[in-house]
């Protein structure tokens, strides 16, 4: 774990780090629709739920709870980024609305796919996520990923609503 801080004088402390277990290769089980999102559930994280959605560079985000760890988490997948080495530790700085967000990574792979998992303990920053239009990650200073949140906050209360139902 590390502490995440903000590159303006105010600081959040958020607990980041990356870990592969958000990824697993266990089938996902569908929960429902929210927007723009996927509602699905993760059995292999405790029947944790999480939205997931596609875009148009390629890649697949998921954003959701792991019951496991009672922690939350940002995963991301992409084609291109062909150059991640599984575990291998990364420095990533993410932004929502401009607000940044600095930390560690470590590489990934789903189904051949390279990745990342952003995991945290801070309730604050699961919903900064949720109340933000735009987010964007960075490695080594270069844009690696920037998606439009629209119809987060409905699909993150759908997952609220759905890890309710999983007791």
């Amino acid at each position: 774990m590390f502490t995440a801080t903000k590159a303006t004088t105010k600081t959040l402390v958020a607990a980041l780090a990356f870990a592969a277990t958000a990824a697993s290769a266990q089938e996902l089980l569908p929960w429902g629709q929210s927007d723009y999102w996927a509602v699905l559930i993760d059995p292999s994280l405790g029947n944790g739920c999480l939205i997931q959605g596609e875009f148009a560079d390629g890649s697949v985000v998921r954003i959701g709870l792991d019951r496991t760890t009672d922690t939350g988490y940002v995963t991301a997948f992409n084609a291109n980024w062909g150059d991640i080495e599984e575990g291998a530790t990364y420095p990533v700085s993410f932004t929502l609305d401009g607000e940044q967000f600095d930390g560690d990574a470590k590489g990934m792979y789903l189904n051949g796919v390279p990745g990342a998992d952003v995991v945290f303990d801070n309730v604050d920053f699961f919903m900064s996520i949720a109340q933000r239009q735009t987010m964007t990650m960075y490695h080594d200073g270069a844009e690696v990923l920037s998606i439009d949140l629209t119809g987060t906050m409905a699909g993150l209360d759908a997952v609220v609503q759905c890890q309710d139902e999983q007791g």
